[in-house]
């Protein structure tokens, strides 16, 4: 037992116990059981009020739908800027809010139509029998469930109620205003008739069977108000944009429990989408025919007026047609006159054009240069280019902030085409004001003509002129209104529905109800995974003898089991109990120590420990018991002077012991006191001093010692927890062996690091350890069935000689021991 002792780092330092971890595992099978069961309970609960979502789309394609009739005569259409940038622009305006809004508008989602289940209230849409349509300009109580109770063919019953007064919000969903309204505290009940308006303070409107639907008497339904900005923010939410490989293709999809709702919304937002783009893909032709019906109106009233003027003239100077002279000159000057008129209007579109691009910052409302009879490429190309961007610009303006660079972007292209576009107006404008100066030459002379023909006939020829004009002019504008009819009417939508969104079966896209319960087995299984991992990590106190083996190589000396005794006695009082076995398999492992160190006379046997509470006074008191019974002469000697103990198992008194004789107050004699163990003496500690450490050193315990000696065979001394105070240090001079009791489930392993420090160095030498309160199972079911070999195997005893017996338990502690919460020893 000298041996060079040396302590490797893997010892002192913390180490994970995969093994204890296992164990400590299997050991929580109830709380497994427990968790599990509260997972799939849970699951259960939330199958059966969970509806499922679905997922459906539709998929349509962007195409470059030209009109069939479209001529560079008939320039009314412009460029979206190809494919790429249509594909943006739907991306873009199926995400603005204005398109949700239509949409939601459109189909009346702010109304739900509920059926109450067991245990919600199941919006149910087109199964619906019944439908609510809202008086104009009246506001609606929101987000309060209107209860209809069909009574017979033609009446229902309109209820709900409140539990106490409070406000709520209106809404008027004709011009989507809010309000508030103060709902007294009581239930609301009244009836009325189908197909009748209804005018409360809480709805208006009028409710009418759906179709051919009928209603069972009796038979309970719900109708609710919602805001409609929030159900158009959830859709615009929900709404899926996907453009694979940046194609011409839009995939949309939706999630809702309703599947239903999910088709009708889909195909809804593609009839908007479609109507919007084609609305402003007729954009020039649309501005144009506005143009145009001005101009006829205006015209109209002109030719009209000339109309008169000339037959009132031709009635009243009876003549009815001009000379040929006067019908050639006519003839040349209406020509030139026509020419001017053209490039006056020219010039005026020119001028307005300008003045539109200087001033404005949208250029979404000009009407095409066609209508102005305006056919230069580049002029008619940049005005579709700026128009083009001003609407991608208009676009963006509702999904994107203001400071985002695209704004920038699309800024410097329009204001490069309008630098373009004003220098190509500057251009096209002083050629043509060179060519009015020419027309003009050419209708003076012809007007110097005509003032040699007679007065009369100047006259005809100037009214007949101005008619003819008027004429032309009104015709002109005739046809082009006939054109860009027919061009808007041709027109087709560049998007094309490849497959229309339809209910065809959809599957569930939440988790399956029965997948669920095996999240629930997993989820049960990992919290008390998880306790057992941080028990076992932070866990620092010895389980089983095998740790404390590999923890040091001081020998283990014996194994005591747990005492359930109503005593530390527990050798005298049940002599054939396995803690006695034990601690006779101790005395025969002394006693091989004896025999092979060669010791003769009187042992003394020192019994220390850590800390309190490790059995140290337990396993004094028993040690020297079964080396009485053996017939030797022991004594026990309590030399834990600071906190006594032995005194009160042996039924005696601590008025005078070891402190009396070591001030010199009492003789030996006079301390020693006779147990009722045969063969054992006891001395107990004494009064506590106020100076222990300084008792036990010098003459006094030097001389106890020598006469203890003298007079008995052993000698067992019960010391201070070595790891608490030192005077257990003081002792192991006058010790043959030293045992260092260790508790299972109590001692920490770092304490053992302090003895085996304490045996490297030599300072306490001959030392074993005594392993107590052992239990077979373990505090986590180790069950190693332990035995050293020293004449104490623990299962050996478990027949015939087990003489234990059981005390009994409180319930909490018992339920507590049932899920393994609190150690057993």
């Amino acid at each position: 037992m000298e041996e060079e002792f040396e302590v490797s780092e893997s010892q002192s330092q913390f180490s994970f116990d995969v093994k204890a971890f296992i164990f400590r595992v299997l050991s929580y099978w109830k709380l497994f059981l427990l968790f599990i069961g509260v997972g799939v309970f849970i699951v259960y609960q939330q199958n059966i009020r969970t509806q499922q979502s679905y997922r459906l789309g539709t998929q349509i394609s962007i195409e470059e739908a030209s009109n069939p009739l479209f001529t560079s005569n008939t320039s009314l259409t412009f460029n979206w800027g190809g494919v790429s940038g249509k594909v943006q622009t739907m991306m873009t305006s199926l995400r603005s809010r204005s398109i949700h809004e239509e949409v939601v508008d459109n189909l009346k989602f702010y109304i739900t139509y509920l059926k109450q289940s067991r245990f919600r209230k199941d919006d149910i849409y087109t199964y619906a029998p019944f439908r609510v349509d809202l008086m104009p300009n009246t506001f609606q109580l929101l987000n309060t469930p209107l209860k209809i109770t069909f009574l017979d063919g033609d009446r229902y019953e309109l209820s709900f109620s409140f539990e106490e007064e409070m406000s709520r919000g209106t809404q008027n969903f004709s011009n989507k205003k809010k309000g508030n309204i103060v709902i007294p505290a009581g239930t609301f009940q009244q009836q009325f008739k189908l197909d009748e308006w209804v005018e409360t303070p809480y709805f208006s409107g009028v409710i009418t069977l759906a179709g051919d639907k009928n209603v069972a008497p009796n038979g309970e339904y719900f109708f609710m108000f919602n805001n409609f900005d929030a159900v158009v923010s959830k859709y615009r939410n929900k709404l899926s944009i996907d453009n694979p490989r940046n194609s011409a293709i839009l995939n949309l999809s939706m999630v809702d429990v309703n599947k239903a709702k999910i088709v009708d919304y889909l195909n809804e937002t593609v009839e908007v989408l479609s109507k919007e783009q084609l609305e402003r893909k007729n954009q020039f032709v649309t501005n144009t025919i506005t143009f145009i019906d001005r101009q006829l109106e205006r015209v109209k009233s002109q030719l009209v007026l000339n109309a008169d003027s000339l037959n009132n003239y031709k009635q009243e100077n009876k003549i009815f047609n001009l000379t040929s002279e006067g019908e050639a000159i006519n003839s040349k000057l209406t020509e030139l006159e026509a020419q001017r008129d053209v490039n006056i209007q020219k010039l005026a579109y020119y001028s307005s054009l300008k003045n539109y691009l200087e001033t404005s910052d949208s250029f979404t409302e000009l009407p095409a240069p066609a209508v102005a009879g305006i056919d230069d490429g580049n002029i008619v190309s940049n005005i579709s280019k700026i128009n083009a961007l001003s609407v991608q610009k208009s676009q963006y303006a509702a999904t994107v902030r203001k400071d985002a660079t695209i704004f920038a972007d699309l800024n410097r292209q329009i204001d490069g085409l309008k630098l373009v576009l004003l220098e190509n107006i500057n251009s096209v404008t002083n050629e043509i004001k060179r060519e009015q100066q020419t027309i003009n030459s050419k209708i003076a002379k012809e007007e110097t003509k005509i003032k040699k023909l007679p007065v009369a006939q100047q006259k005809l020829f100037d009214i007949q002129r101005q008619y003819t004009l008027s004429e032309q002019t009104y015709n002109m504008f005739l046809s082009k209104r006939g054109e860009a009819d027919i061009i808007k009417s041709a027109t087709v939508s560049d998007i094309v529905v490849i497959d229309k969104a339809k209910d065809t079966g959809a599957t569930p896209i939440d988790l399956k109800l029965s997948s669920r319960y095996l999240f629930a087995i997993i989820g049960g299984i990992l919290p008390p995974l998880l306790l057992a991992f941080l028990i076992t990590f932070f866990d620092n106190k010895l389980h089983n003898p095998q740790v404390l083996e590999g923890l040091s190589k001081i020998p283990i000396l014996g194994v005591v089991g747990k005492n359930n005794a109503e005593n530390n006695l527990a050798v005298h009082l049940k002599p054939k109990s396995t803690i006695a076995e034990a601690f006779r398999s101790i005395r025969s492992s002394l006693q091989y120590f004896y025999k092979n160190r060669g010791i003769d006379g009187t042992k003394t046997i020192m019994v220390t420990s850590s800390v309190s509470g490790e059995g140290k006074t337990f396993s004094s008191i028993n040690l020297a018991t079964v080396l009485a019974m053996s017939g030797k002469k022991t004594v026990l000697v309590g030399l834990d002077l600071r906190k006594p103990k032995i005194f009160g198992d042996f039924g005696i008194t601590n008025d005078i012991g070891v402190v009396n004789y070591l001030i010199g107050q009492n003789e030996l004699d006079d301390i020693l006191v006779k147990s009722k163990v045969p063969n054992l003496d006891v001395i107990t500690s004494g009064p506590i001093p106020p100076n222990p450490s300084e008792l036990l050193i010098g003459e006094p315990i030097d001389r106890m010692m020598a006469i203890l000696k003298e007079s008995y065979d052993y000698i067992v001394l019960d010391t201070p927890p070595i790891g608490l105070v030192a005077d257990a240090f003081e002792l192991t001079e006058y010790a043959d062996a030293t045992i260092y009791v260790v508790r299972q489930d109590y001692t920490k392993k770092g304490m053992i690091n302090l003895v085996n420090s304490k045996y490297e160095k030599g300072e306490i030498k001959n030392i074993s350890f005594v392993y107590n309160g052992y239990n077979q199972k373990g505090k986590y079911g180790y069950g190693y069935g332990y035995g050293y070999g020293y004449g104490y195997g623990y299962g050996s005893y478990g027949n015939g000689y087990n003489d234990d017996g059981n005390t009994k338990k409180s319930f909490m502690e018992r339920l507590k021991r049932f899920f393994n919460l609190i150690p057993k020893s």
